[in-house]
């Protein structure tokens, strides 16, 4: 039941591995940027802010208890000759073991939107908590106006279960929240019907 990340996993295209203190240059480039933070509950941070961020977060690769936060980097990896790169990350976080649930979230660089790198992560991800931490039930939150994200969330087969009309004070005004999520046997069906 317990989900732990401490080895590097491949996707297609992607690795998804533990967050490291030298990904801060990567980490930085996208945390800095309003666009990029336009949606989340933090303001763009500075390098010096970023870097104590990372160090929380490299600390968070194991799911076991209530409350337990995973925290994994997104690489594409070295090509070309060229260096690789975190192009973004994922979290999940147990909300609740009696119940099976799951809340997941991701952040990417703007540079590497559009490709399918998003789509390719986050389902792998969804699998390893579907079969490895035995989730019953993953959603994820977010703001209506996040586009992009509820386009990834209808992709990976989440139906929208709520729209909760002014439910938060959000960088300073009133906003609504989107809840989107998925169950155990609609992952299955649909990992099954793609074959």
């Amino acid at each position: 039941m317990p989900l732990e990340i401490t080895a590097p996993i491949e996707t297609e295209r992607l690795v998804l591995r533990p967050l490291r203190p030298g990904d801060l240059s990567d980490v930085a480039a996208y945390q800095s940027r309003d666009d990029v933070v336009r949606y989340l509950p933090w303001d763009a941070r500075t390098r010096e802010e970023s870097r104590e961020h990372l160090a929380r977060r490299v600390l968070w690769t194991r799911l076991e208890s209530d409350g337990d936060f995973l925290a994994v980097a997104v690489e594409l990896p070295a090509g070309d000759g060229g260096p690789g790169r975190v192009i973004g990350d994922l979290s999940l976080i147990l909300t609740s073991v009696a119940h099976r649930q799951a809340e997941l979230g991701w952040v990417f660089h703007p540079d590497f939107h559009g490709q399918g790198y998003a789509t390719e992560a986050v389902a792998r991800l969804l699998e390893l908590a579907f079969s490895d931490l035995e989730s019953h039930r993953i959603f994820a939150q977010l703001d209506p106006r996040n586009d992009s994200s509820a386009r990834l969330c209808e992709r990976l087969g989440m139906r929208r279960e709520a729209h909760l009309l002014n439910d938060q004070i959000f960088k300073g005004e009133f906003a609504d929240t989107y809840i989107y999520a998925i169950l155990d046997i609609e992952w299955t069906t649909r990992a099954a019907i793609d074959g």
